[in-house]
């Protein structure tokens, strides 16, 4: 049941921020919240608040220093709220001009007993270095894929302690035509930014590379696995590949027009704070 397995969600967040820290980004935790962050790879994959729990009275301080931090650095995350979604932290948002997605985010898990295939997908394999190049065009145009193509070089070439990082490839007719990332840390990987040429979808080339990432055990064996869903079509397909749904989070997003700035603070008030007066005859 969705909410009833923290311990795994938790480890499955964790290994998800590390995939992000791995690649070159960095996490910041304030009261509150985690901010995830990648300066050189600017879209929301890589930048987003792991909302924590906010109290209505500390929100407007908290809402201002995560916004500084992206905004400094001309960034436009996403906020990523768990269900159910505080009142105050709604409002909040949208004060700010964010916006929530017509769509849950919802983790899923796989189910801690799988059910193996008779074999596996005759058309996924991993992918090995020769294949970089390759593998980094599912993601990038070329303006963006050397930071990207160096960054997933160092972190699957060199790997940290407790982590391991795989890119599966599936191929129909000779041809690569779907692509994942699978990173591990510790006993909880992530199947991450799969993908599929716009010539082949609607063939089962990603699911064949998602059955591949939980069956063929491509980053070590005893691995319990986790995939994001973003729409309900997506959710049933994971639910039919053996996952469960663990967490939902409600996404805020900018639009695109919106400008990376604070709104007015209105009309001037007296000081919120002042420092203590010296008692009379103390020295200065």
């Amino acid at each position: 049941m969705e909410g009833s397995n923290t311990l795994e969600v938790e480890a499955a967040l964790e290994a998800e921020r590390q995939f992000v820290l791995t690649l070159g980004g960095f996490a910041l935790e304030i009261a509150g919240a985690t901010l995830v962050t990648h300066e050189r790879l600017p879209v929301p994959r890589f930048n987003f608040v792991q909302e924590l729990g906010v109290g209505p009275e500390r929100q407007s301080a908290f809402f201002e220093r995560a916004l500084d931090h992206y905004f400094q650095r001309a960034l436009r995350p996403t906020f990523r709220v768990p269900l159910p979604v505080a009142a105050h932290v709604d409002a909040g948002l949208r004060r700010f001009g964010f916006r929530p997605r017509p769509n849950l985010l919802v983790l899923f898990l796989d189910l801690p007993v799988r059910r193996r295939p008779a074999e596996l997908p005759p058309d996924v394999r991993a992918a090995t270095h020769a294949e970089l190049d390759l593998v980094a065009s599912f993601w990038t145009s070329e303006r963006e894929r050397p930071e990207f193509r160096t960054a997933l070089d160092v972190a699957w070439s060199h790997p940290n302690p407790h982590e391991r990082l795989q890119p599966l490839l599936a191929f129909r007719d000779g041809a690569a035509v779907s692509a994942a990332l699978v990173y591990r840390y510790r006993t909880v990987a992530g199947i991450h930014a799969v993908a599929t040429r716009p010539s082949a979808r609607g063939r089962g080339a990603a699911s064949d590379v998602v059955r591949f990432a939980t069956s063929g055990d491509p980053v070590g064996p005893d691995t319990r696995y986790s995939i994001y869903a973003d729409s309900p079509r997506l959710a049933q397909r994971l639910e039919l590949l053996g996952f469960s749904p663990a967490r939902s989070f409600q996404e805020y997003e900018l639009p695109a027009d919106a400008a990376l700035a604070f709104p007015a603070p209105g009309p001037a008030g007296p000081p919120q704070w002042r420092p203590p007066r010296r008692p009379p005859g103390r020295p200065t």
